[in-house]
């Protein structure tokens, strides 16, 4: 089943790719990047994942505003991730590989932000993902985590809207979710509609630099 919804998902967003940039839901995302920007804090030259990046219009968006920032956009569409490449300025300061947030690639305490935006909903396994975000962030590190957000708080509201479904999450379930993973919510912050930041940090275990 798991493949099978991974497959579904992939080949969804591979078809998107060319013309993703250019849909309706573009402009949406630009003005939740704009005020995701408002309360995004980082160290300086700071170290980010971006989980989900698509076509990498986040990544561009954080090097304009912080520019010492290196940064790393994953994703498991080729295509998508061939039209972020093609578009990409900023390299090597920016890269972008190909891979699935229930199992990353990088090392422990490897970055200083972990960002994803509207991609959440997508994961079959969410505390796996949590588990891995915990992982890499450095302590003292932050993870800004978009996504549309439901009033119901027994479990999770269930949409048949693609292969597979998505699941929106409440604030208080957001919190539940992470909290096993020793990441601590800090804050929520409603970006536009329903489309809800919840703002999460590792505690710090040294002083850092």
């Amino acid at each position: 089943m798991t493949q099978n919804f991974l497959n579904n998902k992939k080949l969804l967003f591979d078809r998107w790719a060319m013309s993703y940039d250019w849909l309706f839901p573009s402009v949406i995302y630009l003005a939740i990047h704009k005020r995701l920007l408002e309360y995004v804090d980082l160290p300086e030259r700071a170290n980010v994942l971006d989980l989900g990046c698509g076509t990498g219009r986040l990544l561009n968006r954080l090097v304009a505003q912080f520019p010492d920032l290196r940064g790393t956009g994953l994703d498991f569409s080729s295509q998508m991730l061939h039209v972020a490449r093609l578009s990409n300025r900023h390299h090597p300061r920016l890269i972008y590989v190909e891979g699935k947030a229930e199992s990353l690639l990088f090392g422990e305490s490897q970055f200083d932000a972990v960002f994803n935006t509207i991609s959440f909903l997508h994961y079959l396994e969410p505390q796996q993902v949590l588990s891995e975000v915990a992982r890499v962030l450095a302590p003292g590190g932050r993870f800004y985590l978009v996504d549309i957000t439901t009033k119901k708080e027994t479990q999770p509201q269930q949409l048949p809207i693609s292969p597979s479904g998505i699941k929106l999450y409440s604030p208080k379930q957001r919190e539940f979710l992470a909290s096993s993973t020793g990441l601590l919510c800090l804050n929520h912050h409603y970006l536009l509609g329903p489309v809800l930041l919840t703002i999460f940090a590792k505690p710090s275990t040294a002083r850092r630099n």
